[in-house]
């Protein structure tokens, strides 16, 4: 099926690796324009870039925790291809440490949000105002895909500046940027894919674990972790105006049919 995302412009935050890294070559392949944003080196970017023709890829290098590095970011990609007509907010930070609130210090909250919610914001808001300037071809195909997770469904003991930061991405901010996409752009769309585990660098070390493996899965009829192509597909489809031009607003689980965390483990039955 053509998804209609030929010479689309498309900027992928978080590219350098995991879920970003296989979104940017699915629209690649799906003959889109791709601005790839990494925070350090990717030498699988690099790799995509070469496979590529460079014509419809740009990578771009930046710490999108600061105004004016988004704003760059932003300049750049209209400079390749110019105006960006898709954007996936897909960065992020995940400690792997297990910090329950009580142990939390403030310095890993305050980092956690800075990167997991308020950059995030910061990308949203550039690409709305460019969107306000651009032409009414580009405002057509205009969509935003954010990146949440079942953490902020169900929260994740240990990890509550995570859970919390997803949660006020799927919830407060793609439901409040639906409504204020449509004063800028008619038909534009804003939805939020929301992963459970995926087999990506991120989780790597945690996949290791037999113990996570089963706490991830017990309550998944799948039964299975999810590739990182799995969550690319969703992102493409909700982003193509062809298949998902009436679909805005929503929180789409990629998780494999969770029904919640497993909080008890074993040991904690006895």
């Amino acid at each position: 099926m053509d998804l209609g995302l030929k010479d689309v412009h498309v900027l992928v935050t978080g590219a350098g690796s995991g879920i970003g890294l296989e979104t940017a070559r699915l629209y690649l392949m799906l003959g889109a324009k791709v601005s790839a944003h990494y925070r350090s080196r990717s030498v699988a970017l690099e790799g995509l870039a070469s496979e590529f023709n460079k014509d419809r890829i740009a990578c771009l290098q930046a710490d999108l925790q600061t105004e004016d590095a988004v704003t760059r970011v932003f300049s750049e990609a209209i400079t390749a291809f110019g105006p960006v007509q898709i954007v996936v907010i897909n960065h992020g930070y995940y400690l792997n440490d297990y910090v329950p609130v009580i142990d939390m210090e403030l310095d890993q909250w305050n980092s956690t949000i800075a990167t997991d919610l308020t950059s995030p914001f910061l990308v949203s808001r550039e690409f709305l105002r460019n969107l306000k300037t651009a032409n009414e071809v580009t405002k057509d195909k205009a969509a935003m895909v954010l990146v949440g997770s079942t953490a902020g469904k169900y929260g994740e003991h240990g990890h509550a500046d995570y859970a919390a930061s997803k949660s006020a991405i799927m919830y407060g901010l793609t439901l409040s940027l639906k409504n204020e996409i449509v004063k800028i752009a008619p038909k534009a769309r804003v939805n939020c894919i929301a992963p459970g585990w995926v087999n990506t660098p991120m989780a790597a070390d945690a996949m290791k674990d037999p113990e996570t493996v089963y706490q991830a899965l017990a309550t998944t009829p799948l039964k299975k972790v999810a590739q990182a192509t799995d969550i690319a597909w969703q992102i493409a489809m909700v982003s193509s105006v062809t298949v998902s031009g009436h679909v805005t607003g929503q929180v789409i689980m990629v998780e494999g049919g969770m029904e919640g965390r497993l909080l008890n483990r074993r040991e904690d039955m006895t």
